[in-house]
């Protein structure tokens, strides 16, 4: 065989391997040669200098050859038949090169005249001298690669190298170093724990919960802060915890799960994001911890609106120790802050929270807890701001949605729980969000997903509930009327004829044409000037009402834009439909009183705007969803539904999704998939994500 590795193009990452296996036999005349098994059984050819003929074992030739491709796996994926090679690739070059090594003992291996071998060691952990030293509350790690007492590399360049190849790393003499695969496989573990700049290699504060491993294995030297650390998180692990006294309520087993690794996090010092599917229960485990950290100090919650009443609830009735306080009802606000002591609860919105950040900043509490924290998945508004400001000894959020639209939004909820984890906003979005969302690379969202497994937790309502009724999706595609597709393909002619001419602000003239294409599919009123206009939409809503109160059904109906909600309200009043209504508008007190009434019969259906009502409400009376448009973000749809589909629900839920046929509402429902994909790839097993560009949205218009 003949191998050779040209790594001329270095500079573009490319290299190559020609493999030849057509050179079967005489070694001394190298110009008869064969394919493995093919050809003649029996030639002449010179041997030591004198003319013999030479008889070959075509079936042995053909096992031999064989063989070859079973040790060498990776030169197998190429093999066509033909006994010729040419990768293109540097990883799968090398790799081949790596594999032949192996097998020099029993084949003969011959390198082009003049060509250097590529490699200049293969190294395992024991190659590796690590050191571990404390840092204020982080630490750093150096050391050397060496082989034979020889250095070939520092630690730095090992663990965090300018070019990643896999499992070989190059030599500044442009030589590779092999890693073993199962030091490879550790190092690609490893290197999502590491932050790095010019000077030193720095560990977060939680590393010990999933380095300590690593380290063991290379043998490196730690130094006692940081086995102390490693010593205390095996005894809170090996601790058992009880559901504290006082609690009034029985939890499921997942629930009890669920404060048990709550516990676990908060006696470690690290912050915890508990994203249960919505209607799980996950106020009632977050209460559940806060009873059994009472002593530790006040705790602040922070919620939307639409769902701080429903926390002092929930504490009266399942925690009563607890003392809750409504921060907007106080009388004396900065008083009820600086008095705030063990056993209290300070419950305020997000928006109080902005304009009363230094008040609550000024503080250190024992817990604070966001609740539906996706409202500060946007690094640069002010709230996420003033939340990133806030003290306290343990942090914790609960959301269902940790991923709306894109990972900055999981780094933001990260620095709030784990300051620091994820890197710096820069960095992480090189390191992750350009590398997994716009080049699709599973290595990055591997070591993302190793970065923060041990801080998420996220269960599924088909995983534990054995007990909560099936859910059935539809899509109900609407046809326009000819008046009302005129409208819409005239609208849309005009978004395309500006989009041509445009040259400044295009994304923003984009999503502007998209808004009104979208109202123009719910109602042709909400896209012209005229006060007339007419629906398909309301005509398939009232039809469908009319069917679902003979069935004695209950409905909930979301959108996403309150005038098509005030429209739909007039339309149901028009043909004698009872009904509650709530938009942003409606006052929080007042929105409780709708949800008491709509679940004790008053209303055949609950009228909602979407991003009001689509957290925080249990309303397990109705047992059928409508969405009347979708919205850009498939997850604030899922949880709006979830208002029915949860604890406490006995009946099958259904629920339908109206969409106008022809219209860049089907083409927005296709989009949902991707975006699903970009969170459940990093929460669950998948290994797929993707992110709507702006070429795709231009699409949308086409």
């Amino acid at each position: 065989a003949e191998a050779s590795a040209d790594d001329s193009e270095c500079q573009k990452m490319r290299s190559s391997v020609r493999s030849r296996t057509d050179l079967v036999g005489p070694y001394s005349d190298k110009a008869r040669t064969f394919h493995p098994g093919q050809g003649t059984s029996h030639f002449f050819a010179t041997n030591e200098g004198e003319h013999s003929q030479f008889i070959r074992n075509l079936t042995e030739e053909k096992k031999l050859y064989d063989q070859l491709l079973q040790r060498c796996p990776t030169l197998e994926q190429f093999d066509d038949g033909s006994f010729s090679w040419f990768i293109d690739e540097l990883e799968p070059s090398l790799e081949i090169v790596s594999e032949l090594g192996t097998i020099k003992e029993d084949y003969t291996i011959e390198w082009p005249e003049g060509e250097k071998l590529p490699f200049a060691s293969a190294i395992n952990f024991d190659n590796l001298q690590l050191r571990v030293k404390s840092d204020n509350d982080w630490f750093e790690l150096e050391g050397e690669v060496k082989v034979n007492d020889q250095k070939l590399l520092s630690a730095k360049e090992l663990i965090q190298p300018t070019e990643q190849h896999g499992r070989f790393i190059k030599m500044s003499d442009g030589r590779f170093i092999a890693l073993s695969k199962k030091l490879h496989k550790e190092l690609e573990r490893a290197r999502s724990l590491v932050q790095a700049d010019k000077k030193v290699m720095r560990l977060h504060p939680s590393s010990p919960l999933n380095f300590d491993g690593f380290l063991k294995a290379t043998n490196a030297e730690v130094d006692n802060e940081w086995e102390e650390r490693v010593a205390n998180i095996r005894k809170v692990k090996n601790k058992r915890y009880n559901t504290p006294a006082g609690l009034n309520a029985d939890l499921r087993d997942y629930q009890v799960d669920g404060f048990k690794w709550l516990s676990q996090l908060s006696d470690l010092g690290f912050g915890a994001c508990l994203a249960d599917d919505m209607g799980l229960g996950k106020t009632i485990q977050a209460l559940t911890l806060l009873l059994k950290r009472k002593a530790k100090g006040p705790t602040l919650v922070v919620a939307p609106a639409s769902v701080c009443e429903n926390w002092q609830r929930e504490v009266t009735k399942f925690t009563p120790a607890l003392n809750p306080i409504i921060f907007s009802e106080s009388e004396n606000r900065e008083r009820a802050i600086k008095k705030a002591k063990k056993g209290d609860l300070v419950i305020v919105t997000y928006g109080l929270l902005n304009s009363s950040g230094e008040l609550f900043q000024s503080k250190k509490w024992g817990t604070v807890i966001l609740d539906e924290a996706q409202m500060i998945k946007n690094h640069q508004a002010k709230r996420t701001k003033a939340a990133h400001a806030l003290n306290a000894d343990f942090k914790m959020i609960t959301t269902g949605t940790p991923i709306e639209n894109n990972l900055l939004e999981l780094w933001s909820l990260f620095e709030f729980i784990n300051p620091g984890l994820l890197g710096n906003k820069r960095a992480f979005f090189n390191s992750y969000s350009k590398s997994i969302e716009i080049d699709h690379n599973r290595s990055s969202m591997k070591q993302l997903k190793e970065l923060v497994k041990p801080f998420i937790l996220r269960r599924k309502k088909m995983d534990v509930l054995d007990d909560l009724p099936p859910k059935t999706e539809i899509p109900l595609h609407i046809e326009m009327t000819q008046n009302e597709l005129g409208i819409y393909e005239a609208l849309r002619d005009k978004a395309v004829t500006e989009m041509a001419e445009s040259t400044d602000n295009v994304q923003f003239l984009i999503l502007a044409h998209l808004t009104k294409l979208r109202r123009a599919c719910c109602h042709t009123s909400l896209a012209t000037k005229k006060k007339k206009g007419e629906s398909s939409k309301l005509n398939q809503l009232i039809e469908l009402m009319e069917e679902l109160k003979a069935g004695g059904h209950k409905v909930l109906i979301f959108s996403q834009f309150v005038d098509f909600l005030k429209l739909a309200a007039e339309q149901l009043d028009n043909n004698k439909f009872s009904y509650q209504y709530l938009d942003g508008s409606t006052p929080v007190k007042k929105r409780l009183k709708l949800v008491d009434k709509f679940q004790n019969g008053e209303g055949d259906a609950f009228l909602i705007s979407l991003k009001a009502g689509g957290t925080g409400l249990n309303l397990t009376a109705a047992d059928y969803v409508i969405h009347l448009d979708p919205w850009w973000n498939p997850a604030s749809e899922d949880q709006a539904s979830d208002r029915a589909h949860r604890i406490g629900q006995q009946r099958p839920v259904t629920v339908y999704r109206f969409i106008t046929k022809g219209t860049v509402e089907e083409k927005i429902s296709k989009l949902h998939h991707e975006k699903r994909e970009l969170s459940e790839s990093l929460l669950s097993g998948a290994e797929v994500s993707s992110k709507m560009s702006v070429e795709e949205i231009i699409n949308l218009l086409k």
